[in-house]
């Protein structure tokens, strides 16, 4: 029960992120939250594993940083990647 923690802190963390990067219009709105979730809570559970606790300030401290990291690597290399495709098929198009 204690992973939805890790899960808000995640797509709280993506959410904000999803706001504070450029290009936000080529990216569905739920894409960077997602992600942070995820990675929160791969790390979470992972952190939990290896026997910390809610006291822990580790757990929370990575709880934060893990998707933070995931999604300012992951949603600007996306956003590239949409860029660029779109561009191709504009020319491929004609357009």
């Amino acid at each position: 029960m204690q992973i939805l923690l890790g899960l808000i802190i995640g797509a709280v963390v993506g959410l904000g992120a999803h706001f504070a990067l450029p290009h936000r219009q080529l990216r569905g709105a739920a894409l960077a939250p997602l992600a942070g979730a995820a990675a929160a809570a791969v790390v979470w559970t992972a952190l939990t594993w290896a026997g910390l606790g809610v006291d822990s300030p580790i757990l929370w401290l990575v709880a934060v940083l893990a998707p933070a990291a995931t999604v300012l690597a992951l949603i600007p290399v996306l956003s590239r990647s949409r860029l660029a495709r779109d561009e191709a098929d504009r020319a491929r198009i004609g357009a």
